[in-house]
């Protein structure tokens, strides 16, 4: 099968977006599948490390987003013109915003059905980037946006249940698929958390708790900050480790020090997640998270399969996730029930121990081969249905 996978967003820059697409992308091709990935540039980067088939083009940057780029159109529509039908069996879109038009106005030129996975959470993301306007005006515009995009393609994938009831509480009637993604193999190899505090100056006794994503408002890192207050009244020597950026680092920074906590937060920035991530998480006590918007939360995969004890919200996607766990504590989004579970865990080692054990179990449920082939049972689906389509035009 040939597939034409287009994104806004895609390595070097570092999110829960660009990790899905490389690991359905790693699986599909060796499946003995074909995946162009169009990406943008990113000026200064190196893109050896590309895996092909891979097109980078000109991009620009976003504007209040220093990380991010996009495509620029007319680089992208000179390269597309050059794809024939036979190029392209299927189009994939992962992104809402230039790789959105583009992959259906290419999709339409060849004839080719097109799919798009819905990432993210728009309704409660927008209002935090375009602070001027009113959050309910940008909660429907956000639901507008999204249900034109969805009737623009011929099926939509969602990571999680709880964002596919969300879709079609919107309007959305094209058909939704939900299928998260998969956590390849590699996610499974030991990290070495004693050479990860020794790195870094964390003591080897020291309670340490987690948090990986992106340093951003919807990440809701604002409460584990202000569960961090209580916690350090619960065990007075913990860290938190914050292994992330993002454009809400110098508010989180100005919080930690408003709040006295600067001898109790480390910020580490991105990481390798082939080596120095997979350190990190094995060298924490317990992983933290508190997200409401997830659309899966591959952070909390990732932790469990370093046999790392999960304290975590379940809202959106992380509902699936943590859905019968035993490595982990679900908890309601309460300041002092957060803590309380997250210091039973630091100062429990037995509790720890057999979280642990379980963490692991929890995360082999999430293979990633698997997810991939039920994506291609989909774009199977869709070229039949398109094939059927013209069949029955054309009679």
């Amino acid at each position: 099968m040939r597939i034409l996978m287009l994104s806004d967003v895609f390595f070097p820059r570092v999110n829960g977006v660009s990790t899905s697409i490389q690991t359905y992308r790693t699986d599909l091709l060796a499946l003995g599948h074909e995946c162009l990935l169009v990406a943008p540039e990113y000026p200064g980067a190196d893109h050896s490390s590309d895996v092909e088939p891979m097109q980078r083009i000109p991009s620009r940057q976003v504007p209040r987003d220093p990380e991010d780029r996009l495509f620029k159109w007319r680089a992208l529509m000179d390269w597309a013109d050059r794809l024939q039908p036979e190029d392209v069996d299927v189009v994939h879109i992962q992104t809402p915003f230039v790789a959105h038009y583009a992959g259906v106005k290419i999709a339409r030129r060849l004839g080719a059905p097109v799919v798009e996975t819905y990432h993210t959470y728009f309704e409660h993301y927008l209002h935090h980037y375009v602070p001027a306007l009113p959050t309910s005006l940008m909660q429907y515009m956000a639901r507008r946006f999204t249900v034109s995009q969805c009737h623009d393609v011929q099926a939509v994938i969602s990571p999680s249940r709880q964002m596919a009831d969300a879709l079609r509480a919107y309007g959305v009637r094209t058909p939704i698929e939900v299928l998260p993604t998969g956590l390849p193999p590699g996610c499974f190899a030991h990290g070495n958390g004693s050479r990860f505090r020794a790195d870094h100056g964390i003591a080897a006794q020291r309670p340490m708790a987690l948090f990986v994503g992106r340093v951003a408002h919807e990440k809701n890192i604002d409460f584990l900050i202000r569960m961090l207050e209580a916690l350090r009244v619960r065990v007075p020597d913990v860290l938190l480790v914050i292994a992330g950026e993002g454009p809400a680092q110098s508010h989180i920074r100005q919080l930690v020090a408003e709040a006295g906590l600067s001898e109790h937060v480390k910020f580490m920035g991105y990481m390798d997640r082939a080596t120095t991530l997979l350190d990190c998480y094995r060298a924490a006590d317990v992983f933290v998270f508190a997200s409401r918007t997830e659309t899966q939360g591959l952070v909390l995969l990732e932790a469990l399969a370093q046999g790392t004890p999960v304290v975590s919200t379940a809202v959106m996607g992380t509902m699936d996730v943590l859905q019968g766990v035993q490595g982990g504590i679900v908890v309601p989004e309460d300041v002092d029930l957060f803590a309380d579970a997250t210091a039973r865990v630091l100062r429990d080692p037995a509790l720890r121990e057999t979280l642990s054990a379980h963490a692991r179990e929890d995360a082999a449920r999430w293979s990633s081969k698997v997810m991939a082939e039920r994506l291609l049972r989909l774009y199977e689906g869709v070229i039949e249905a398109d094939l059927s389509r013209d069949r029955v035009l054309s009679s």
